[in-house]
């Protein structure tokens, strides 16, 4: 109750809430940030239930990267609490109402958690960058950038758009501002010299895999590639060498998932060879907002794997891998906990990918289908439940066998562990 109280008056004194006498009332929940403070958040669960949602549209991300290839200098702005800086409508307020254990309250600016919150903030940054957007500046949801092909030019290019965001009274976070690069991470890929390649951290998830150890591992590769079979030039001829670990009987299966193998030359050979296919253009594809996006996620004992793809006609195409161990604590978890958390890690490190859009997130495992609908659940997953009300998807399970590179990724995990930031006690 006092951490709530201290949080009401913080925003009190900001005039980022007032009383009310709304009839609205959402629950308050307080999540612990990286950086030890609180956030301060809502749950409009309801709310977004019955919001008609606006269909503002995003800018294209191949159009986008198809601009910053022409470019030598870069640089990116950070808002400081940008939604807490876009002001609501006085007849919209009341809808954002909450109450404390001794007052009722309604934001006065755009709070966090509301469906239309992407979609609203894309509008304004356009209107605010006016001109200068697809000139040279360009802003994908609160990720602006601006891009020019002379030093000289740049420091005019940085000049107008400062001015452009003091007139409109936005404020930046310098501590997380990127100035005059001349190469740059931007929606996922690393720009330099006109190339725009996935960054790593969307392919060391498999990428750094280790060999397989025992013969499941050597067959659940197999799988894993042979689902973008269509996409890897003389894939069975490839795959060849690896295929003798692959069962024909129960008996094979069983008994491979304990044989200890050591890779021959040949089989060395066809390994490096399908995660090399896998992690370049052969297979990988740039990001677009013409192809619908999906998530495919996992949990084995050992870690959790996901895959972010894009859905074309051919077939599913990967845009970024996640591999990571679990931490000693978490591998005591319920295994719906553990599936839960490869999703929630998914949204954090594709979240600019998957704000603000549709996506399809499938699971094999059947039970997170219904967390949306259950009504008593545990606090970690009633916090993860609150993390996932910014976005947009649909949840589908589908069968294991059709979940292959999630499943290998969470088996052969590559990112060390990590406690969840959040890892608190939820405050309703």
């Amino acid at each position: 109750q006092d951490i709530k109280f201290q949080e009401t008056q913080k925003l009190l004194e900001r005039g980022q809430i007032e009383e009310s006498t709304s009839p609205w009332s959402s629950p308050i929940v307080l999540v612990k940030k990286k950086d030890k403070t609180m956030r301060f958040c809502i749950d409009y669960r309801r709310l977004n239930a019955i919001t008609i949602k606006d269909a503002f549209p995003l800018p294209r991300i191949d159009e986008i990267f198809d601009q910053l290839s022409d470019a030598v200098y870069y640089t990116k702005f950070d808002f400081k609490s940008g939604y807490f800086q876009v002001p609501l409508s006085k007849e919209d307020r009341p809808k954002t109402a909450f109450s404390t254990r001794d007052n009722h309250y309604q934001f006065t600016v755009l709070p966090q958690g509301i469906t239309n919150g992407p979609a609203t903030f894309q509008r304004i940054i356009n209107h605010i960058l006016g001109p200068a957007r697809w000139k040279y500046a360009l802003a994908y949801i609160d990720d602006v950038i601006i891009y020019s092909k002379t030093f000289e030019e740049h420091l005019t290019h940085l000049n107008d758009i400062c001015t452009m965001l003091k007139n409109a009274r936005f404020r930046l976070n310098p501590e997380k501002c990127e100035i005059a690069q001349t190469q740059t991470d931007y929606l996922g890929h690393n720009i330099k010299n006109g190339e725009i390649r996935s960054s790593p951290n969307n392919i060391n998830g498999l990428l750094n895999t280790r060999l397989p150890q025992t013969a499941d591992e050597a067959c659940k590769f197999v799988k894993a590639a042979e689902y973008y079979r269509k996409f890897i030039p003389n894939f069975s001829q490839t795959a060849e060498p690896l295929r003798k670990f692959v069962p024909t009987t129960r008996t094979q299966q069983k008994k491979g998932q304990k044989t200890i193998i050591t890779l021959t030359d040949d089989e060395l050979k066809a390994f490096n060879q399908l995660k090399q296919f896998l992690t370049t253009d052969i297979v990988l594809r740039l990001p677009n907002n013409r192809s619908p996006f999906k998530v495919q996620t996992d949990a084995s004992d050992e870690g959790i794997g996901a895959v972010l793809l894009q859905i074309y006609p051919e077939g599913d195409r990967p845009i970024a891998y996640l591999s990571k161990k679990f931490t000693q604590a978490q591998r005591k978890w319920s295994p719906m906990e553990q599936e839960y958390y490869a999703f929630i890690c998914s949204l954090d490190k594709w979240h600019n990918y998957l704000s603000g859009i549709k996506f399809v997130w499938e699971t094999d495992h059947k039970a997170l289908t219904q967390l949306n609908q259950k009504a008593q659940i545990n606090k970690r997953c009633g916090r993860w439940r609150l993390k996932i009300l910014e976005y947009d998807f649909k949840v589908k399970h589908i069968p294991g066998l059709t979940n292959a590179m999630p499943d290998y990724l969470s088996r052969s995990p590559v990112d060390d562990a990590e406690e969840d930031p959040d890892e608190v006690s939820l405050l309703i």
